[in-house]
């Protein structure tokens, strides 16, 4: 019995529980906007289970393609993969079954939601973790067009099309993700230079990253805000949704003028935190 939960501890810190919640909760905020959770329970367990599945199994591949990556940084060194315990196979194997059986699933309750998942872990696992993430800091783009899928696949769940409030919803994602992955690229500086990660830090600047953290949280903001009211979002909710990327924009700015390692780190933990909130307010 020991075994078995020490096993599935280590399964789950592969998966990155934290990560693949608030992508997960994105695609169940793109259904609930469109569809009511009561009377539609049973596709929204699928979808749940589905999208669950997916995310998990890509990132479970992206964890076994970077394991020499994670091995050179202290940060992710103890990770289960480069530490030894868990073999790179038994990670490959587990991420291909996740992965086949949350697009299988998808696929099974819509073919245009399942094409849509599928979308998201191809452009996470094939362009951008093995083709550009070693090649290019651009790579984020490519990460964030597969973080958009989420959401862009809950809503067409919904509405059974590709339309623009989904589209734009995605595009809110995408121009969330560089706030969310270089503020990070910025605190473990060393980290990503020793593994040979190009990073827009790296081959830009820090300054010229903060100025494309502050752009894209506007960009984020304003798509939100865009998106809201293509949902039908309440003028008293939308208030708060401006308050929360008020925030996020102060912040930003605040890390452009004045930078520091606390500045950095509280925008990083805001910017999960708005894009939580934001999906709440849309589903309320």
């Amino acid at each position: 019995m020991k075994s078995i939960k020490t096993k599935l501890s280590l399964y789950w810190s592969l998966i990155k529980s934290m990560q693949t919640g608030l992508l997960l909760s994105t695609g169940l905020a793109g259904y609930l906007t469109v569809r009511c959770p009561v009377t539609n329970w049973p596709v929204l367990l699928g979808l749940t289970g589905s999208l669950f599945l997916a995310i998990s199994g890509s990132t479970v591949l992206n964890m076994w393609y970077d394991r020499d990556l994670d091995a050179r940084m202290h940060r992710t060194a103890c990770r289960p993969v480069p530490s030894g315990r868990i073999s790179p196979r038994e990670t490959l194997w587990l991420g291909l079954c996740l992965s086949a059986l949350g697009v299988g699933w998808a696929l099974a309750l819509n073919w245009l939601y399942g094409g849509v998942v599928f979308a998201g872990l191809f452009f996470d696992v094939i362009i951008y973790t093995i083709w550009l993430k070693r090649r290019t800091p651009w790579s984020i783009v490519w990460g964030g067009i597969s973080g958009g899928m989420p959401i862009l696949a809950g809503r067409a769940l919904g509405t059974g099309q590709i339309e623009w409030v989904g589209l734009l919803l995605a595009l809110a994602v995408l121009f969330w993700i560089p706030t969310h992955i270089m503020t990070f690229n910025v605190r473990y500086f060393d980290d990503y230079q020793r593994a040979g990660i190009p990073t827009f830090p790296a081959v830009y600047g820090f300054q010229a990253t903060r100025w494309i953290i502050a752009i894209s949280s506007l960009l984020a903001a304003i798509s939100i805000a865009i998106a809201s009211v293509g949902v039908g979002v309440t003028w008293g909710y939308l208030r708060v949704l401006i308050v929360l990327s008020a925030g996020l924009l102060i912040l930003a700015l605040s890390s452009l003028a004045r930078p520091s390692d606390r500045v950095n780190f509280g925008l990083f933990k805001y910017a999960s935190l708005y894009m939580l909130s934001a999906m709440l307010l849309l589903v309320i």
